[in-house]
């Protein structure tokens, strides 16, 4: 599914409506150029998962958790590895609820990942005309609710 992001206030609204409708165990593999959108997207998904705390790119600390909303948000970005790096990282330990409490994963810069949960969300966020986004979304292995799929 394709949609066209007029202004970044539309990608905000698009991770809000993905933050109300989603459930814990879901992964969102973020892709794309550098400002295409993908830590917009994340910020959105928290403000509807009623998280307060300001989210900000995890670039230096590698991953971000935020458990203060209607689910955790566990927001990672690979943007500074190497494949052999996010072997390292054992990610798996989040879209599998090890040791944290299942929540929503979103992974920037997930093209590093040199391997993927078994299912997941890809979101690609492409540049745009007069400086517009689109996001290509498409589902593995799991459904998107019926409401984000009119979106």
């Amino acid at each position: 599914m394709k949609i066209h992001l007029v202004d970044t206030q539309a990608t905000m609204n698009l991770g809000i409506v993905l933050g109300q409708t989603l459930t814990a165990g879901t992964v969102i593999l973020l892709a794309g150029d550098l400002g295409a959108g993908k830590t917009t997207l994340v910020q959105g998904l928290g403000k509807g998962l009623g998280i307060i705390e300001p989210i900000v790119s995890p670039t230096f600390t590698l991953i971000n958790e935020y458990t203060e909303g209607r689910i955790p948000l566990y927001h990672l970005d690979l943007y500074r590895l190497d494949p052999q790096e996010v072997v390292n990282l054992n990610l798996e330990s989040y879209w599998e609820g090890i040791e944290v409490i299942p929540g929503i994963v979103a992974i920037e810069w997930s093209e590093r990942m040199p391997y993927k949960p078994s299912s997941y969300i890809n979101v690609l966020l492409t540049y745009g005309d007069e400086g517009s986004r689109q996001a290509e979304i498409t589902p593995f292995n799991c459904t998107i609710n019926e409401y984000i799929a009119t979106i």
